[in-house]
């Protein structure tokens, strides 16, 4: 693993995490849009004190270089490349373990996570120990070219999760968390397809916040919803629901019909 960009800053407050493969084109679009709307909405978190750190899988197209010339030109973002280990949930825990900041925020490289809101999320950190932006709140609309398979995966994942937590949108990967919390979490599955979920339950947070957000398409990049994710969040349930409730063997069996519920609707969707 090698680590470029900006050099330590004692005043680092909080921590954007953002997992990325193959996102080369989206960074400096991301960089520029978060720090931007920092810079006109932040109150308590600025330029200054946020750093956003980038977990890339080896991408190797030009996403380091990308960084290094953002890192020039005063933007407090840095990059760690993995080289011998590669997923999505262990990229989001690794940002966490390697961040600087006390308030702990990840989101996503494609711009479907609107930069605008990373200001809203961060604030709602100072007074509860787990934040979401929500796809799901009141007045918010998905996009309309959102394709209709993935919205049916969506809204049958919430269902399945809801028995674990309150959370309105649990499938997010819109979310923060305080460094206090975070250290509480024990048994971490970094092969879950949701870390959002995971972190929640693994970690017993005590109070949580809602941000809605208008979830958009991606720009470029590569999606990153494969058959082998979803049978990883498949797993993550059938562990999770023992885990949250260790004296009732009647949740595995739910996990286990409801795992085997949304297999059949993802395969009635495709074909």
């Amino acid at each position: 693993m090698t680590a470029r960009g900006s050099k330590s800053e004692q005043n680092t407050i909080a921590s954007i995490i953002v997992p990325a493969y193959k996102e080369g084109k989206n960074i400096q679009p991301l960089v520029e849009r978060v720090f931007a709307a920092l810079d006109k909405n932040g109150k308590t978190f600025t330029k200054e004190n946020t750093e956003l750190l980038i977990v890339d899988d080896n991408s190797r197209d030009g996403s380091e270089e990308k960084v290094a010339e953002l890192s020039t030109k005063g933007y407090p973002v840095r990059i760690l490349v993995r080289t011998k280990e590669r997923g999505l949930s262990s990229a989001v825990l690794h940002g966490f373990d390697q961040a600087r900041g006390k308030y702990l925020l990840c989101m996503d490289a494609d711009l479907q996570h609107p930069p605008e809101q990373v200001p809203d999320l961060l604030e709602k950190l100072q007074t509860a120990e787990f934040v979401i932006g929500t796809r799901y709140g009141k007045g918010v609309a998905i996009d309309k070219n959102w394709p209709l398979y993935r919205r049916v995966i969506s809204a049958t994942s919430r269902l399945m999760a809801r028995p674990l937590t309150p959370l309105s949108d649990p499938m997010t990967g819109f979310f923060g968390i305080t460094k206090e919390a975070y250290k509480r979490g024990k048994d971490i599955n970094k092969i879950g397809f949701k870390i959002c979920m995971e972190l929640y339950v693994k970690c017993a947070c005590r109070s949580a916040a809602e941000v809605p957000f208008s979830f958009g398409v991606r720009t470029e990049g590569e999606s990153k919803l494969t058959g082998k994710v979803i049978v990883h969040y498949l797993q993550q349930l059938a562990q999770l629901y023992p885990y949250q409730y260790p004296w009732s063997p009647i949740a595995f069996v739910v996990a286990i019909l409801l795992a085997l519920y949304i297999l059949l609707v993802i395969l009635r969707s495709i074909f």
